[in-house]
């Protein structure tokens, strides 16, 4: 069978968490989309926004460049989908309901389409740009396949991912678990290979169990309260405090107070500071003492600003989402339901939304302009401290994602570059 995983228009919305990454590359509750679709059999494609090509090519090999026609049918995969057990589990019976396997379904939840089934033949001879076209119209113009309502869930806008990392933690971390490719040297903790814990580390796993990946390294004196997955190579700093759905990615330097929040990899969150019921894209620093706020005075339901759209997100704590290669300086404050944008640098308290490539500090009066070549330059300096090769596509994407996010600057910042 052809597979084919592919954005659509929705994907636009989950800004800044895919501005610089496929959809299906989101990580929530210690899974992505694409740690499941991997596992399925079949001829995988993936039809992803244009400027993410070259880079699914490059870190995506299981990815193929087009259709098998020798499959007769064809199962279409929205990326925006939630990757729980739970959900997993409705796609697969979604495929299993369809009356046959050259069947012509179309599963759709609201205005989008979860996942369809449909004749290779009506997909086989289109060219990337008619491929994707097609995939956006799917939902209005199902041409004539049957049309079923489905209970799949998808991401719609970035609070949605820090809600589903909360509620689906505990179902994928037990899947994780049942794998069985960890150690179990106490109840409710379960060790990867090559795992170093210093002295007097606190592990409290009443609520949870606690799964540390492969080389994870955990300084002394730490708490570490489940449920949480720590991925491999990442290290916790001494004296941390991770509890409560923490998912982190590989190679990532966490410490300070971490709650309910998805960290990306190759992020740093090192130092003394509260990151609380947020998500952290990837290539992230957040200075000595940033700290977020995740609930409000009122102890009320979080509104969450996207554009000149005010979204009730119906969640008493929701701290901020931060963008890929966003920085923080030091004592650095987020207001609640903050989005920080890609490529900025934040300076002082965020009590507003932050545009991507900016310098922000609007304490001191100042919001300027930053280009991406510093980005890039960053970028480099960043990646060789990590032994990470810097490729074209990796700079390319850099200015993809500047150009991407042009419509959240303001005109006069485009020009006029600060340096602070």
């Amino acid at each position: 069978m052809n597979i084919i995983v592919f954005e659509d228009s929705g994907t636009d919305r989950l800004f800044p968490i895919t501005t610089g990454r496929p959809a299906y590359a989101i990580t929530c509750a210690s899974y992505r989309l694409i740690d499941w679709i991997t596992e399925l059999e079949g001829n995988l494609v993936g039809s992803v926004r244009p400027h993410l090509e070259t880079l699914q090519l490059h870190d995506y090999p299981e990815f193929h460049q087009s259709l098998d026609p020798k499959f007769k049918s064809t199962w279409l995969i929205n990326a925006r989908l939630v990757p729980s057990v739970s959900n997993v589990k409705r796609l697969h019976q979604f495929k299993d309901s369809c009356p046959s396997a050259e069947s012509a379904v179309v599963a759709r939840n609201g205005w989008a389409v979860g996942s369809a089934l449909l004749p290779t033949s009506s997909l086989v001879d289109k060219s990337p740009g008619e491929m994707r076209e097609f995939l956006l119209g799917l939902a209005n113009e199902p041409d004539q396949a049957e049309v079923v309502e489905t209970d799949l869930e998808l991401f719609e806008y970035p609070h949605h991912v820090v809600a589903q990392n909360m509620s689906a933690f505990r179902e994928n971390i037990e899947h994780r678990i049942s794998l069985g490719k960890f150690e179990k040297p106490q109840a409710g903790v379960y060790l990867g290979a090559g795992v170093s814990i210093g002295d007097h580390v606190v592990m409290d796993s009443s609520s949870g169990p606690i799964v540390l990946d492969e080389n994870v390294k955990v300084g002394p004196f730490s708490l570490l309260r489940g449920p949480i997955y720590i991925g491999p190579n990442s290290k916790i700093s001494e004296h941390a405090s991770i509890k409560d759905e923490v998912s982190v990615s590989n190679n990532c330097k966490v410490g300070g107070e971490v709650e309910a929040t998805v960290i990306e990899a190759y992020s740093n969150k090192q130092h003394h500071g509260f990151i609380g019921h947020s998500y952290l894209g990837s290539w992230i620093n957040l200075g000595a003492g940033t700290c977020n706020s995740d609930l409000k005075n009122t102890y009320g339901k979080v509104n969450v600003e996207y554009g000149d759209r005010k979204v009730a997100t119906e969640m008493q704590f929701m701290g901020c989402v931060m963008g890929d290669y966003a920085k923080t300086a030091i004592n650095t404050s987020i207001f609640t339901g903050k989005m920080i944008g890609c490529g900025s640098m934040v300076y002082g308290f965020a009590t507003t939304n932050v545009p991507s490539f900016v310098n922000y500090a609007r304490l001191f009066g100042e919001v300027g302009g930053l280009p991406p070549e510093v980005i890039v330059s960053t970028q480099a300096r960043m990646f060789a401290r990590r032994n990470v090769d810097q490729r074209p596509c990796d700079v390319q994407l850099i200015h993809d994602m500047f150009r991407l996010t042009e419509f959240e600057r303001p005109d006069r910042l485009s020009s006029d570059p600060i340096s602070l």
